[in-house]
């Protein structure tokens, strides 16, 4: 395994990164120099990166207990962390435990003990409670999201945790907030708080109001949707229930979308993010819940369908679109009667009578009954289907590969021949099912 640890230049040429922003220079430099620290900067400036470079140059290629443990608020956040970290190709195994699957998946993840561990507060306690590995060679504890997981209510969780960890020498916590209380059992002794809640020099982000005559706002959505055009974006909605509104209202109007709210099945709320990753849903349809951490791209636009009630997931729905230098708008749908509040304010309004040019669903998702654990990689599919399936480079979209299966963007006219051709076919040495998602 040793000629796989990679510096941090080999790291960012692998991740096609050129270079990092200032937030992330400035975390990895204090982060290695620091026994404590805290990074405030908003949704989606790549506070993942800023830790894990120098979290890798903390951790021992010998040891083969846990060095570091990772602690998130959500399933989906502990994913894209693994994601994160097995594509910077270290060398070092990571492993992700979360509420929501089988315990049993768990155990065999870790049976063999990786250097990394990532996990909810209420999984990671399970484990610990179990005694299922030695907590003795964790030295680095890293709380991400550290707000939301205060919010979501897990600071007792957090507090057994931190309680059985003897040997941490090195603390890490990040927020996307500023109004963050870090309770005493985290032990953060003066920590270097490194700030850039208040860089807003880069956005170039536009808010605009769109004015709807009905108090039910579906058709003016509708209308905005056309009006934008095909371009991804987001959708925010405050109750599960409005989410399930508009998008029957979508679905009846043929505008391919994907949902995403707490009140999902693990399962179905990674594929929704699978989906609309990849192209197959134009729009995502969310609760806030989707404003922090999980990994989707950069959108050049998402819509308040439902006003948020405070500043804050205001803040973080549209820290969605307009990251770093980007441009991206933020539409809010407001009845005509209705007052905004007080943190939204002075926006200017527009007519979105004209319709952009509609282009119909290109993409559609496959999914594969085979992943890493049993030794295929993106190499091996991208050949099934160019070999068996026939199609070329420019009909095979995103390749997502997971533990124990695959999704693959392939064009929409081809879904139901592909399917026909690949479905109980061999990939490696297993017999693989291909169905459409």
């Amino acid at each position: 395994m040793a000629n796989s640890i990679k510096n941090q230049q080999d790291i960012l040429a692998k991740l096609n990164i050129h270079a990092l922003n200032p937030m992330q220079e400035e975390a990895v430099s204090v982060i290695e120099t620091t026994t404590n620290s805290i990074i405030l900067s908003p949704t989606g400036t790549g506070k993942t990166l800023a830790f894990s470079l120098p979290l890798l140059k903390t951790l021992n290629l010998e040891s083969k207990d846990i060095q570091a443990l990772i602690l998130v608020p959500s399933r989906e956040l502990a994913i894209q962390i693994e994601q994160v970290i097995r594509s910077m190709g270290s060398g070092y195994k990571v492993n992700a435990v979360y509420g929501g699957r089988p315990m049993s998946k768990d155990k065999i993840e870790i049976k063999h003990n990786p250097a990394i561990l990532i996990g909810t507060p209420g999984r990671i306690l399970d484990h610990f409670d179990s005694e299922r590995f030695s907590k003795a060679s964790i030295k680095t504890l890293i709380l991400d999201e550290f707000d939301k997981s205060l919010e979501d209510g897990f600071e007792e969780e957090m507090k057994g945790i931190i309680t059985q960890l003897p040997s941490v020498n090195k603390r890490i916590l990040t927020s996307a907030t500023q109004a963050v209380k870090v309770p005493g059992f985290v032990r953060l002794d003066k920590p270097i708080i490194i700030n850039y809640l208040k860089e807003k020099k880069g956005s170039k982000l536009v808010i605009k109001t769109v004015v709807s005559p009905d108090k039910n706002k579906l058709k003016t959505l509708l209308q905005l949707v056309q009006h934008i055009g095909n371009e991804p974006g987001i959708i925010f909605c405050n109750l599960r229930d409005s989410i399930n509104e508009v998008s029957r209202f979508l679905k009846r109007n043929k505008i391919s979308h994907a949902c995403f709210s707490g009140g999902m099945e693990q399962k179905d709320r990674e594929r929704a993010l699978i989906k609309f990753r990849n192209g197959t849903s134009q729009i995502l349809i969310a609760t806030d819940l989707a404003a922090r951490g999980i990994d989707i791209p950069e959108m050049n636009y998402i819509i308040h369908y439902e006003l948020p009630r405070h500043e804050e997931e205001f803040i973080h729905r549209n820290g969605r679109t307009a990251r770093v230098n980007a441009k991206g708008t933020a539409y809010v749908i407001k009845w005509e009667n209705q007052l905004l509040p007080e943190f939204i304010q002075n926006v200017k309004g527009i007519n979105i009578s004209k319709k952009a040019l509609h282009k119909p669903q290109y993409w559609e998702t496959l999914f594969i009954s085979g992943g890493r654990k049993d030794k295929i990689s993106k190499g091996d599919i991208a050949g099934l289907f160019f070999k068996q399936g026939g199609i070329n480079k420019d009909q095979l979209g995103t390749i997502e590969l997971k533990p124990d299966c695959a999704f693959v963007a392939i064009p929409l006219t081809m879904a139901n021949e592909l399917v026909e051709k690949l479905n109980n076919t061999r990939l490696k040495k297993k017999k693989v099912r291909v169905t459409i998602l």
